[in-house]
């Protein structure tokens, strides 16, 4: 199954059987970020509360679409509240900056929300997270999503903001991760670095590090001393294991530049982060599902990897370029045009 559909994400979720999904990676719509010109888009709520109560809607038909051992991975970023001193205020003012003159967008208007203040940052992400959580999704893990080009901010009163948030959800207790599929490079020692370089993120090119169990304190495995990761010292204590291959378990930290396409209006998904999501969590052969296409990459990383796809999309114009960049057509849509 590859296909893309042109529609409502919770109305289209709704035609699908249960359990016939491996996985959902997906990236929905922020809040009062952008405004897309299209009716019915979810992002542009009167209140936050509203915002968390539609996307909780759209995941529990995820969920039920899902097959039992399925995962969610949500990238999701926050958002502050505003003073009203914002773009859709000052429409010219808005024009001096790349997402001001983005087509279709408007300068969606950050208003202060409840129970918050202006300048407050909302946490969107962990209201999401729980909320998910109590409606019935396993929350897993919190993966930060760093960015090495992060976009510029003209804020002095702050840090500027290099990272999203990325959440891994399943529907039950047991779920697919295929951790060995997404392993990285061990931290170690770089001897063709004319001193060694430690803490790089190569592998071992002097030695092998074990996989040795540890606790920040010490204890019996570490001989009461605490572990240093990036230490040049020969492990050979009870645990320790050969590692041949210089790879580990990868860990919560994933730094994926953001990218751009000539065809969408706004940075895109980044394939790279894309990857480990399905490479974990579905089988080669399996169904991954994108409630909110956007651009499409979802299905194009899944077409790379041997894995059927299926992209929902509101916006006729996205669902195009996911149709161009996947390299499919949805047949309706064929047919419509060739009975006009």
């Amino acid at each position: 199954m590859a296909k893309i559909i042109q529609g409502d994400a919770l109305n289209v979720l709704k035609t699908l059987s249960a359990d016939s999904v491996d996985c959902c990676v997906t990236s929905p719509p922020y809040y009062q970020l952008r405004d897309y010109g299209v009716d019915g888009q979810i992002g542009l709520e009167k209140s936050l509360d509203e915002y968390i109560e539609k996307l909780v809607k759209v995941f529990a038909e995820v969920r039920r679409v899902l097959k039992p051992d399925g995962t969610l991975w949500v990238n999701i970023a926050d958002s502050y509240s505003g003073s009203n001193k914002g773009s859709s205020n000052y429409p010219d003012n808005a024009k001096k900056y790349k997402q001001g003159t983005n087509k279709g967008m408007l300068g969606a208007k950050l208003k202060a929300v409840k129970s918050s203040k202006p300048k407050d940052l909302l946490g969107v992400p962990w209201l999401l997270a729980f909320a998910l959580r109590a409606d019935g999704w396993y929350l897993r893990q919190e993966i930060i999503w760093s960015k090495p080009n992060c976009m510029p901010e003209s804020v002095t009163d702050r840090c500027t903001k290099s990272h999203e948030t990325l959440f891994l959800l399943s529907k039950s207790k047991r779920y697919h991760f295929d951790w060995e599929a997404i392993q990285e490079p061990c931290v170690g020692f770089d001897k063709s670095s004319p001193r060694g370089s430690l803490g790089t993120s190569t592998p071992n090119a002097g030695r092998r590090k074990g996989n040795r169990k540890t606790f920040r304190g010490g204890g019996v495995y570490t001989n009461n001393a605490s572990f240093d990761n990036s230490s040049r010292k020969e492990n050979e204590s009870t645990g320790n294991v050969p590692n041949e291959k210089g790879l580990r378990r990868k860990r919560s930290v994933w730094t994926v530049a953001t990218i751009g396409i000539k065809e969408a209006h706004f940075a895109t998904f980044p394939k790279k982060l894309i990857e480990p999501c399905i490479l974990a969590g579905c089988r080669e052969n399996g169904v991954v599902l994108d409630p909110f296409a956007g651009s499409g990459t979802v299905g194009i990383v899944a077409k790379e990897f041997n894995r059927d796809y299926l992209l929902i999309e509101l916006s006729e114009e996205y669902a195009e370029i996911c149709r161009r960049r996947t390299g499919i057509y949805d047949i309706e849509k064929l047919f419509k045009e060739n009975m006009k």
